[in-house]
């Protein structure tokens, strides 16, 4: 049995593990370390530490600090691995743990950091998933039951110096553009809720002041939420520091491509069998910048779908050149309401789009001026067909089930 090099008490915060950090920095100091062809499991709590609970309210949706997030196991750091490396990671196998065999999906309110159709759903909201083996399903969803392709969230390696100076300036540059904006246009560091880790002191203080947010992807990887980056993946970091500082977390039950929902995905405690080695110098040898990787050869065997398509114009009617965004936010708001005609609210049928194995397609950016995006739908997910009829669509979810709100909406 491999070694579990990093665990996580559910039952304990994620401030007082000191081998779990929230911020990217190259002063955070190596959790633990390993030989390239070592494999290991790290443990990993869900992304808010704990924060979401499995209950009926979705109170702890709309008043999480968002500053806190994410939660990432490690850095492990790998000996011999070297600035210009690629860090060859295998995902062998990805799980929930076992007093944790549930997830959450949930909609911010827009007030705090809102989402991908949040002029849609501008209040807090939440699902919970029980876990059967393979399979999920929700007390607040009827009708839909599905397959989870598990994977981490977020997933990368430490930045140098002055990669994090690059990564800060952008995105500060970026913020200072609109100041005001809500939810703003990216995430300032922010000192306060930083965990460093195995950093103390004054020198926690320091690095603090700079360290990343975990947000965004960049490139060094980190949350970039590939649902198909999943048991028997194999990805090629770069590594920007001595012993790369390869960190884990955010793990997802199942979702769709896109993440829509934002407090997205089914979200989970679990834990990560992996194995790495080295490619020395391999960033210059492959010209890569960015990760590459391999995708499962496990996947949801869902074969029937539905295809939404959008394009870019938004829903006052007003034309954009070519933007992809607003053609897969269509696609979205054109399945939800497909999906409302047989008895779902709109809520019920968002969350299903960010749990879901849907699959996001980029179909056409050449024909100007609308750009293409489609959803595509598996039918196998739902206890009944949804497929359009001369009869039309039968309501078969009848009333009296939704997602939780925060109590003070209810």
């Amino acid at each position: 049995m491999p070694e579990t090099l990093i665990k996580v008490d559910l039952n304990q915060s994620a401030y007082e593990n000191e081998n779990v950090h929230n911020r990217w920095h190259p002063d955070v100091p190596m959790a633990c370390w390993v030989n390239p062809g070592d494999d290991f499991v790290l443990e990993t709590y869900d992304w808010t530490g704990g924060y979401v609970k499995n209950n009926d309210s979705a109170d702890d949706v709309r008043d999480i600090d968002l500053s806190i997030v994410h939660f990432l196991s490690g850095p492990v750091g790998v000996k011999g691995a070297e600035p210009g490396d690629l860090l060859v990671v295998d995902l062998l196998d990805i799980g929930a743990k076992s007093d944790s065999l549930w997830g959450f999906n949930g909609f911010f309110s827009k007030k705090n950091g809102g989402g991908f159709l949040t002029d849609h759903f501008p209040e807090a909201q939440k699902s919970i998933w029980d876990f059967h083996g393979l399979y999920t399903s929700s007390r607040h969803i009827p009708g839909v039951n599905f397959a989870g392709l598990i994977h981490p969230g977020l997933i990368g390696c430490m930045p140098d110096p002055k990669l994090l100076e690059t990564w800060n300036e952008r995105e500060i540059g970026l913020i200072a553009t609109e100041p005001d904006r809500v939810p703003p246009l990216a995430n300032a560091p922010f000192a306060p809720t930083a965990h460093m880790g195995k950093l103390k002191g004054a020198a926690r203080d320091k690095a603090a002041a700079t360290g990343a947010r975990t947000v965004p992807p960049r490139e060094h990887g980190g949350n970039c939420d590939i649902k198909d980056l999943s048991r028997g993946s194999k990805v090629y970091f770069p590594v920007y520091v001595d012993g790369a500082g390869l960190s884990v977390g955010d793990l997802h039950f199942s979702q769709g491509d896109g993440e829509i929902t934002f407090c997205g995905a089914i979200e989970m405690a679990g834990w990560v069998h992996m194995k790495v080695e080295l490619i020395k110098g391999g960033m210059a040898k492959y010209g890569i910048k960015n990760p590459i990787f391999k995708p499962s050869p496990i996947t949801p065997h869902y074969n029937d779908y539905l295809i939404f398509e959008g394009i870019s114009v938004d829903e006052g009617g007003k034309q954009h050149y070519l933007d992809v965004n607003i053609a897969y936010r269509q696609a979205c708001l054109n399945a939800i309401e497909y999906l409302k005609k047989f008895g779902y609210s709109g809520a019920q049928a968002y969350s299903i789009l960010g749990t879901a194995p849907v699959q996001g397609h980029i179909s056409g950016v050449v024909d100007i001026p609308n750009a293409c995006a489609t959803l595509w739908l598996p039918t196998q997910i739902f206890d009944f067909d949804i497929q359009p009829t001369s009869a039309g669509p039968i309501k078969h979810i009848k009333g009296g089930v939704d997602l939780p709100l925060s109590h003070d909406l209810v």
